[in-house]
This record gives structure tokens, sequence and C-alpha cells, in this order.
């Protein structure tokens, strides 16, 4: 059964509520790969949409040496080779274009910058409102942060425009250097102008997440240890550690994936309902959540806990993690991770959460799995046997944006037997609303001065409090060796995952009909 969505005429155009005001966006580290794939291609669709404040201007800056001509060249080939340049207005773009070369911990190089900014805000006569986007290694955020300041460019003192501050994940690599971060962060602004992305949650189908629970009255009276068995928050990645071997050998698997995108989908999941969808709110539950999960044991440790790494393909056509370029060939980073997890509160008691997340497995999937129990009495046992399956619900983030539901249906003829039945929602079928990229997304957030899309300190300090003990226990050299299981690559992780999670292989799967 495909279910059709109903458009209603006003959600033709359903875009930002209202436009930015007029602001200088400024890119620390606007020669990098993360300014040239992701952030000057989805300022560029937001140009074209017209989602961009009405006068705006883009200053880059980041160690290369460049002029404005020759920075203007390099964006334009950018856009050109992700496909938006053919899209948008080159020449009403180009002049709204800055560059300054900077050396991130030179004061006299943020005087420089400044003059920049100040230039562009009168040629495009803005009125002094202002966004950093710190796209540079996390290592760097503290001193930048704090220059940023000592040179007078945070605006916590001004009254008639706003200075916004954003920073990508990671959010320091344990909970000590995470508060040592938000200290230096705070030292010059306040929370109001912090921003902390995690781009995971601007896309639609992991906010249509907390839509389906809140907004259909059909599902959120079932959402809970008594009709379901268990839930699983899938993240399966197909590629390698590619060009991010230096940060992943620090990183690892725990702190790349599970400390921000895999805590935030577990909240999205299990939450209790905020009283208004507005950001405190929204955040004050989500912390509620961090603080309701019952701390991971050391004593049960790997019973609740496999950690993997891949080794190379079955074919030798694949490298393993330790014959990548920059990795250690006797590393003991993990890139695979299957973590059960409880929550202790009214709603969950009891319910185990499963949450996992590798590279180099057989397909890039990630998705959430609930699992509802079976139906308490069978009336149908002497027919069809004692057992019923219950029903799944899977809602997909990707490759398919939908929501899957499998229910007990008769099969046609004369004889009474069950089939396996589905309910599928594709969440771009017969939408002829405009798609918005995650980070188009965040970027007018950011401008709005909207935080429900960002974490809160609070939050990233619970999820680094939880996973403390798992990350002391992976730096034990002799634990880590003796427990860290391989797995070829283009596989589904270690066996061992599903001694953890017994049924992890069939929640990889989109129906019961499919095999691995």
């Amino acid at each position: 059964m495909v279910l059709s969505p109903t458009i209603s005429d006003d959600s033709m155009g359903c875009r930002v509520t209202s436009r930015p005001e007029d602001c200088a966006i400024v890119i620390f580290g606007a020669s990098g790969d993360l300014s040239s794939r992701k952030l000057f291609p989805a300022l560029a669709r937001l140009f074209e949409s017209g989602d961009l404040p009405e006068r705006f201007a883009i200053v880059g800056t980041s160690r290369t040496e460049m002029t404005t001509d020759s920075f203007r060249e390099k964006v334009r080939q950018w856009l050109e080779a992700s496909g938006n340049l053919a899209k948008i207005d080159w020449s009403a773009l180009a002049p709204r274009l800055y560059y300054q070369t900077l050396e991130y911990a030179d004061p006299d190089s943020y005087e420089r910058l400044r003059l920049t900014i100040e230039e562009a805000e009168l040629a495009m006569n803005l009125p002094g409102h202002r966004m950093f986007y710190l796209a540079i290694p996390p290592t760097l955020y503290e001193s930048v942060a704090g220059v940023l300041g000592r040179a007078g460019l945070s605006g916590n003192k001004c009254k008639n425009t706003w200075t916004r501050i954003v920073v990508e994940k990671p959010f320091g690599r344990d909970l000590a250097s995470s508060r040592v971060l938000d200290a230096a962060l705070h030292e010059h602004f306040g929370e109001d102008q912090i921003f902390r992305i995690d781009h995971y949650l601007a896309k639609d189908t992991v906010q249509n997440v907390l839509l389906f629970r809140f907004a259909n009255a059909v599902f959120e009276p079932v959402w809970n240890r008594n009709f379901v068995d268990y839930v699983s928050v899938l993240a399966a990645e197909e590629l390698g550690v590619e060009h991010r071997a230096g940060y992943y050998e620090e990183a690892g698997v725990l702190r790349d994936m599970f400390q921000n995108h895999m805590m935030q989908l577990l909240a999205l999941a299990a939450m209790e309902p905020p009283s208004v969808f507005r950001a405190r709110e929204v955040l004050d539950e989500k912390t509620k959540l961090y603080r309701s999960l019952r701390p991971f044991d050391p004593q049960k440790g790997f019973g609740h806990l496999v950690l993997g790494q891949y080794a190379a393909s079955e074919d030798a056509s694949v490298p393993g993690y330790r014959q990548e370029p920059g990795v250690s060939p006797a590393s003991s980073t993990p890139t695979f991770a299957m973590l059960k997890v409880y929550v202790d509160n009214w709603r969950w008691q009891g319910v185990p959460f499963y949450i996992c997340s590798g590279k180099r497995l057989k397909r890039k999937i990630t998705r959430m799995v609930v699992q509802f129990k079976e139906v308490p009495h069978s009336i149908y046992r002497d027919i069809v046997g004692e057992r019923i399956l219950a029903n799944r619900l899977v809602m997909e983030v990707y490759p398919n944006e939908t929501i899957h539901m499998t229910l007990q249906a008769k099969k046609a003829g004369e004889g009474f037997c069950l089939r396996t039945a589905s309910m599928n929602f594709n969440l771009k079928e017969g939408d002829a609303g405009p798609t918005v990229d995650s980070y188009e997304k965040v970027l007018v957030d950011c401008m709005l001065g909207d935080h429900m899309l960002f974490w809160r300190q609070d939050g990233v300090e619970l999820s680094w409090e939880y996973l403390t003990p798992i990350l002391a226990m992976c730096e034990q050299r002799e634990v880590i060796e003796e427990n860290l299981k391989f797995y070829p690559s283009g596989s589904w992780g270690p066996r061992d995952a599903s001694m953890v999670h017994p049924r992890y292989l069939k929640d990889l799967l989109t129906d019961d009909r499919q095999k691995p």
C-alpha cells in the first residue's frame, strides 16, 4: 500500500517564513574543502531562490594568499563544478564576494580583516550585522574566537547590531575539552551568539521524526514501553576515511558520529513532547532525555558494546583502515560501533535502544527502526500458528526519504493465510515544493537567529558525559586490542554486532521479504 500525499495550496512555497536581515557572512577557511563543496554551493542556491538577505556580502578568509578577484574566480569554478553556476546570475553575485588573507593567530591580520568587512559593508550598504562561520579545523576554534573577541569583532557590546559565530562538530574531544572550548567561546560571545552546527538535524527526513510523532494522534499513544519492543538508530557508511585520516585517527567512530549525530537521532526518537515547538522548549526536552540515559556500566562493557575496524575487502580490492594513507599500521581506532542503550524514565523503562554506525559497510543507509511488540494473544493460533509477526516502522533518512510500516493482512484465496503487507510514504513524492539542502537550512537559521536545529552546551556536555566511560575503555591499549573486531570492507560489520543486537541485520532491510 502506497500512501499518496495530499498537498495543500499553501505548501507549494514552503521555504523560510521571513527573510534574514541584511548582513555580512564571513567564512573562515574559505579556501578549504567544506567551503568549496558545501558552503558556497548552498549560498548560491539560497541566492538563486531569494532566501538570502536583500543586501549581503560574503567575505572569505583563510591562510591561502589570494586577492578578491582571484577568490571570485575560485568561487566561480566551485559553483561550475557543483552545477550551480548556470542557475544563478553570476554578475550579480560576484561583486558581493570579498577576500582577505589571514593568519589565524595574528592580531594584525584581524585588523586587516575588519577593514575588508567594513569595506564590503560600505559598498553593500549593510547595517553591521555579521555572521562568522568557522569552516576550519576544530583545533583552531578557541584561538580564532579569542582573537576575534580581542580584536573587537565579537559584537557583544553593540546594541543595534548582531554578531553570531558558527562552529562545526566536534565540540571538543571529551568532556573536559568541550568545557574548555565552551569557556573560550563564552569569553567574548554570549550563548545566544553561538551556533553549534549538526547538519544531520537540518535534513527534512530527520525533522520529520518529530512531526511524525507529535502531529499524528495515531502513533504517539503507542510510542512507549507498553507497545515498543526496541528501537534501532543506524547510520551505515559505504566510504572509508578518505582524506580525513589525520582527524579520524584522533576521533574514531565514537567521537565522529556518536557524540553528535547519533545522540541527536536518539533524542528525536525518545524525547518527550515539548509544550510548544520552539527552540528553548525543544532543546530542554532533548537535555532531559540525555539526563535520563542509564550510565554505561564498564562491568558489562562489551556485553552492551561492539567495536570494530574495517579490514581489506574479501577480494583485496579495497584496503583496510590500517592501510589507508596517514593511518598507523598498528592503529586501534574503531571505525564501527554498536551500542545498547537504556533510557531510565517512565516512557521507556526496559526498552533497549541500539545505536550503530560504521564505515566501509555494504551500503550507505541511515534509518530509525521502531519494532513493536507482538500481539499479546493470537486468536488465529489454531489457523496460522502461535506467532504473528509484529508491526515494524522504518523511518529512512538515506538513501530513500521514506516512512515504511509493516502490518499483517490476509493472502488472496480461499485459505486463511497471512502475509506481511506494507504502507509506504515517500517524503518527496507528490511534493512540488522546493528541496532545501541541510547546509542551506542551517545557514538561513543562523542568520535568523533560530537555535532550534543546533546543539546547546548542556546537551553537548551530557552527551560527552555518557560516552566518557566508553572512551576511557577505548584508551586502555590492552582492552581495545583484545576487543576490537575486524570486519571485511563491504560487509555489514563484525559478526559480534548481532550478539548485542540479535536483529541487527534484519533492521538493515527495507522490508521482511528482502535479504541482506
